[in-house]
Parts: structure tokens; sequence; C-alpha cells
């Protein structure tokens, strides 16, 4: 690998199209990639406990009562 030179070298590129990039332009992609990631509880456990959360807050609104 010449010792690292490859390596070094698509750092640099890609360190430098980052900051050619416009402020905006890099704002505005960090944020559609956020809007687009699942929620924390999901990532992290699966559906399961996501699943539990949902059943807990709809159990508070009628009293546990099915209809």
């Amino acid at each position: 690998m010449k010792g690292g030179a490859d390596y070094v070298k698509f750092v640099t590129e890609r360190f430098v199209s980052y900051m050619e990039t416009p402020a905006e332009t890099r704002k505005l992609t960090r944020t559609s990639a956020k809007a687009q990631r699942e929620p924390w509880l999901t990532r992290w456990f699966g559906w399961g406990p996501a699943g539990l959360m949902i059943w807990w807050r709809g159990k508070g609104r009628d009293g546990g009562r099915q209809r």
C-alpha cells in the first residue's frame, strides 16, 4: 500500500470535497440524513420495546379496557 499513501490521498480528496461544498448544502444533507434515520429505540433494541411502549401509551387513554 506504499506506506499508506493511498489512504492519505483518499482522505485528502474527501476533505477537500467537503470543504468546497457550501455550508448550506452540508447542513441540508445532514438534516435530510437525520430525518431518514429510524428512532434510536428501534435502532438499538428492535421493534419489541417500541411495540411495548406503544401498547403502554395506548393503555393509559382508556383505562386499560378493551372495547
